[in-house]
């Protein structure tokens, strides 16, 4: 269906109800697509006004609404009048139809509030045009309500445009507009929001008015709006709470300093109803979180006595905060507090203890109703954590109280947490357990806490422990043994265990004692011994909660108590030799690898603790003291010789795994490799025995293999591509066949990155090669539809080509660089040849089946590339095809990938540039000999990735840009001097010639790019783009100088000699070639250059609008 030029409005209307409302897919598909086509066609305009003025239903108007939207932010604009036409038409309709969908508004709004933006800087007969938004705001606050809402909606949503980040336009101007109208309009936007607050509140309030309602709640989201504006450009991550500070700006003091503007703000959160006065305290957060330096230090203590005053007056009135919008929004308030307000001036506020003493209730209240709100618990932790850890610091003599109010923070924490488990277990609530993220946050906050008078949170733990372990061991001694009560009393010595890790691990964060150690031993003492009780147990009965809970301990107790900068005499172990005889840490190392044994024997089926286990057990590995420490134990030495299935089920290959269940492997054997590394030096023999478990499973593959294909070998090329593929199904169906392969890949590259020592590797290569790689090629070649197998077999490839800590440098006399090379080569090209099979796939399904393989090979053949540990010279002096072959397959994969997808997913584009970068730099003969469709994909690419906002990207690309400009320069240098001279090089550099003869505007769009990130981009990588810059320049002097004339004369004539002298420095000094010393000039100069060009460009001017579209 095609849409003409006269489509009808009824038409339009089906379309729209097809587009909005219709379930049917494919005709919804086709109406976008038709509207697509009135978006781009010279009617949009008139159809849409069409729509506004006669459409029937408010989806027509919506649609016109959003025509007009893409209308007026496409490239290049529309001409000023008529975009200043369109803005005055939208603002008369609204004001002649108040009555409107609320989301039609909202969306002729935001249309409003887009041409506005857009059009800040522009000039028509000496004025601003699109400035005067303020005046005609002012027009529909002297009507009616509907006509109020409107204009505070404009207001509202002009300021969200405003502050909002298009990263499909230039930053720097976005930076200026922004920076522009927080200097000119958004002080009077603040203040006109806030003066009608003032108006609504001196009237008496009908909270029955639905229209005053949302009056008030368009005016409050105004204010928030303005208070969450980024005045400084940090561009800060709005989904993240990080407790910043709100960097008002020093001429906006006035309307801080008047204590009106606080009281009017707490007065509407006593007034409104919930859900407008969580807007309310949302504006309240953002003051308490302004700027220390915007007051002097009387000034700053009368705003905190404001503050506190107002919190106060909450706290003593709290019905609102039953309301949970309420409730979060206070505790997120009352964290700000103590982020930008130090402890010390807390203290000297006129009601701070009668304040702290609420505050403190208030979280022992709200953590004992445990399960209403958890998500706002983590802001009132946050208080008392920073409370607590500035009490060292206070120089005050006025009491702080946290003594007093802490320990009863931490017994409420406690004993809240263990009353919800009886109510989790009978009544099936939510776990908050099962939540670990949450516990872990929350009691990683309660640490700090629990070490304020210690003494008293000590004791409360021990008392509650041994009452609930005593428990526990009646019911299990009882000879009924009810399943219920045991699951509760698990569940209490889960969270008791935790919290007896925190308290342990808070040693690190507040000021310690020897007596403070003892009563950390103290408590150890308990969790020691219910391991031992728990583990006897296994594997009749466990609980993965209380197992959970012990990791965390015994991680924190290692963390604070089991290092190498542990003093030996600890208190800590006073106690602990007395009850357990662990008298010091290589005792408690013991005690951790039995457990970590116990763990990985009996809980194979539970991959959540196998795999926490083995992070555990990866911790310990790193660092040579405790490795060395870690060796003289037997369970350690048990493991370095018996880590099969047999010992460890988790390493076996049953059914009952699923196949993410294989992943944990490579951490185990990365942590047993560092272990088996510290005394193996280049004892072979006790190498091959630690490798025996997976030669024996080689072993059993490598016979699978030939009983599948061996005896089929002189039948097989006879049979048909159907029999072939029945011998394939066959052997996919043999699942515990690819799990073992999966397996042994994942243990191999936890060895392989292991072992970072020339000795070490050299040792696994030969095991590896040639006896057991034919096998992983040949299942990359038959399983390359299924990623969960090839992707570990070509992460293990791409380990094992990292030459890291020089591993790779093999002896002068041996031949395993070429030969990893060569192996490497025959997988990457085996897999892509039969990737690119696989034709075309669904946006879901390219990453997991096609791209994610691509960009591990890309990783690997980058590594090989730059591991300086094969000389590439050698494979074609030799006919050694190997080298030639994966240069292709890189081209072929490469062609198959779109550039949108190169850029999309991160993983692919953070190896594809660099390796890209490797190729220009030690390759280029392999870059100019490439057909010109290809080389016009990798610029093209180059010059896409130029503006990336990863730095990796756009360095990359400016590198590798650097490198065939500098062999283009190099090449014409020579054809000056000596044209017959090195003849084969003069054909790579004439082939390169040639095609950028052809295509000259590819090295200008790149230059033009470049330039336009030097003048107008936050430009991160300036050094990176300097070095190609100055080869593009010599190179086409001509479209530099057209260049620097067309931004020039953009510019008003008092600018230009400025700007001109600013290019004059740029090449002063440099000459015509691209020696490091002229290239250093150049890049200090550049520096320079953007420096003068953006305090010349600062500045508002008539053209400042197109001016950084001067490069398009």
């Amino acid at each position: 269906m095609a849409l003409s030029g006269q489509q009808s409005l009824a038409e339009l209307e089906v379309l729209c109800k097809q587009l909005y409302e219709g379930t049917d897919l494919a005709q919804r598909i086709q109406a976008e697509k038709v509207l697509l086509e009135l978006i781009n066609s010279r009617e949009c305009l008139s159809q849409c006004q069409l729509l506004l003025e006669q459409g029937t239903t408010s989806y027509a108007q919506l649609l016109a609404a959003t025509c007009l939207s893409k209308l007026v932010c496409k490239t290049p604009p529309l001409p000023v009048q008529q975009r200043m036409d369109i803005r005055n038409y939208i603002l008369n309709y609204v004001a002649s139809r108040p009555k409107l969908a609320l989301f039609v508004i909202q969306a002729l709004v935001q249309v409003i509030a887009k041409i506005t933006k857009l059009g800040w800087f522009d000039v028509q007969k000496d004025q601003l045009i699109f400035r005067d938004i303020i005046a005609d705001v002012k027009k529909f606050l002297q009507g009616t309500v509907d006509h109020c809402i409107i204009g505070v909606m404009i207001l509202s949503e002009l300021t969200q445009e405003m502050n909002f980040v298009d990263y499909s336009r230039p930053s720097s101007k976005h930076r200026k507009i922004a920076t522009s109208f927080r200097d000119t309009t958004l002080k009077e936007i603040l203040v006109l929001a806030c003066s009608l607050l003032k108006e609504m509140l001196a009237k008496p309030l009908n909270l029955q008015d639905q229209q005053q309602q949302n009056l008030a709640m368009h005016l409050l989201k105004l204010v928030l709006n303005c208070l969450n504006y980024d005045f400084i450009g940090s561009s800060a991550d709005e989904s993240a709470d990080d407790l910043c500070t709100v960097q008002i700006p020093t001429n906006w003091r006035s309307i801080f300093l008047e204590p009106e503007t606080l009281d009017l703000f707490f007065d509407l959160y006593h007034s409104l109803p919930p859900m407008l006065s969580q807007l309310a305290l949302s504006c309240l957060v953002q003051f308490a979180s302004t700027r220390r330096s915007l007051f002097s230090n009387p000034e700053r203590a009368k705003y905190l006595g404001n503050l506190i005053k107002g919190v106060k007056r909450i706290l003593e009135n709290p019905q609102g905060l039953s309301d949970p919008g309420n409730y979060h929004e206070f505790c997120r308030f009352l964290a700000r507090l103590k982020t930008n307000y130090q402890l010390g001036e807390l203290v000297v506020v006129k009601d701070y203890p009668e304040v702290i003493r609420l505050i403190a209730s208030f979280t022992i209240t709200s953590l004992q109703h445990w399960e209403f709100a958890p998500n706002s618990v983590h802001y009132l932790l946050t208080l008392w954590q920073r409370m607590v850890a500035s009490v060292p610091f206070v120089k005050s003599s006025e009491p702080h109280l946290l003594d007093t109010y802490a320990p009863e923070i931490t017994k409420a924490y406690i004993t809240s947490r263990l009353e919800s488990v009886p109510l989790v277990i009978r009544d099936g609530l939510d776990d908050p357990l099962d939540d670990t993220a949450t516990v872990f946050q929350q009691l990683e906050q309660l640490c700090t806490v629990s070490r304020c008078e210690y003494e008293k949170t000590c004791v409360l733990l021990v008392q509650l422990f041994d009452q609930n372990a005593q428990s526990y061991q009646k019911l299990l001694q009882s000879s009924s043994r009810n399943p219920l009560a045991i699951s509760i009393q698990e569940g209490r010595l889960a969270w008791l265990v935790y919290l007896v890790g925190t308290v342990v691990g808070g040693r690190l964060t507040y000021t310690s004692t020897d007596e403070h150690d003892a009563m950390d031993g103290e408590l150890s003492c308990r969790v020691f011994q219910l391991i031992s009780l728990m583990d006897a147990q296994l594997p009749r009965s466990s609980n993965e909660k209380v197992e959970f809970a012990v990791l965390w301990f015994l991680d924190q107790f290692r963390k604070t108590y089991v290092g190498d900068q542990l003093q030996r005499t600890s208190k800590v172990y006073a106690r602990m030799s007395e009850v357990l005889g662990i008298t010091d840490d290589n005792q408690v190392l013991e005690t951790f690898m039995a457990k970590i044994v116990t763990n990985l024997k009996y809980w194979g089926q539970c991959e959540a603790v196998i795999s926490r286990t083995l992070q555990f057990l990866n911790d310990l590995s790193v660092g040579y003291i405790l490795l060395k420490k870690l060796l003289k134990i037997d369970a350690v030495k048990f493991m370095l010789q018996n880590h099969t299935s047999k010992y460890f089920p988790f390493l076996g290959v049953n059914d009952n795994y699923g196949l993410s269940d294989l992943r944990c492997r490579t951490t185990f054997y990365t942590a047993l490799t560092r272990l088996l590394m510290v005394d193996l030096g280049e004892d072979e023999d006790e190498f091959e025995n630690f490798m025996l478990p997976l030669t024996v499973s080689f072993e059993t593959l490598g016979q699978i293999f030939n009983s599948s294909f061996k005896q089929e070998e002189t039948k097989y090329f006879q049979k048909t591509q159907a029999e072939i593929q029945r011998i394939i199904c066959q052997l996919h169906i043999c699942i515990k066949f690819v799990r073992m392969l999966i397996g042994l890949a994942r243990d191999l590259r936890g060895i392989a990155f292991a072992l970072n020592t020339k000795t070490s590797y050299t040792m696994l290569f030969d095991w590896i090669y040639p006896s057991y790689l034919p096998i992983l090629q040949t299942a990359v070649e038959l399983w390359y539809r299924e990623p969960a197998c090839t992707t570990p077999i070509l992460k293990l490839m791409a380990e094992m080509m990292q030459n890291r800590s020089q591993r790779l440098n093999f002896d002068v006399s041996s031949p395993n660089g070429i030969l990893l090379f060569r192996e490497a080569s025959k997988m990457i090209c085996t897999y892509g040849n039969q990737i690119l099979s696989l034709g075309t796939l669904s946006k879901d399904q390219v990453y997991p089946l096609k791209l994610k393989g691509i960009s591990i090979c890309y990783s690997a053949l980058k590594s090989a590339l730059c591991g300086n540990y094969v000389s590439f010279g050698v494979f074609k002096l030799y006919g050694d095809n190997h080298f030639d072959n994966v240069l292709q397959a890189f081209v072929k994969m490469l062609l198959s990938v779109s550039h949108s997808d190169l850029l999309q997913y991160r993983k692919l584009s953070q190896s594809y540039y660099p390796l890209l970068e490797c190729l220009a730099q030690d390759h280029i003969s392999f870059i100019t000999s490439l057909e010109p469709h290809v080389l016009m994909y990798m610029l093209t690419s180059i010059s896409e990735g130029l503006t990336a906002l990863d730095t990796i990207v756009s360095s990359s690309c400016c590198a590798s840009l650097d490198y065939i400009v500098t062999a283009l320069f190099k090449h014409i240098a020579k054809e000056g001097k000596k044209p017959l001279r090195c003849r084969e090089i003069s054909q790579d550099g004439q082939r390169l010639l040639h095609f950028m003869q052809q295509n000259s505007e590819v090295l200008q769009q790149m230059m033009s790019i470049l330039m336009n990130t030097i003048i107008f981009e936050d430009c991160r990588n300036q050094w990176s783009v300097s070095r190609p810059l100055l080869g593009l320049i010599l190179l086409n002097e001509k479209y530099f100088s057209e260049l620097r004339a067309s931004l020039i004369n953009s510019q008003p004539a008092n600018k230009q000699e400025v700007l001109h002298q600013c290019f004059r420095n740029l090449m002063e000094g440099v000459e015509q070639n691209l020696l490091v010393k002229n290239r250093d000039r150049f890049t200090q100069n550049m520096s320079v250059f953007r420096k003068d060009m953006a305090e010349t460009l600062r500045c508002e001017g008539a053209s400042e609008s197109n001016s950084s579209e001067m490069m398009s």
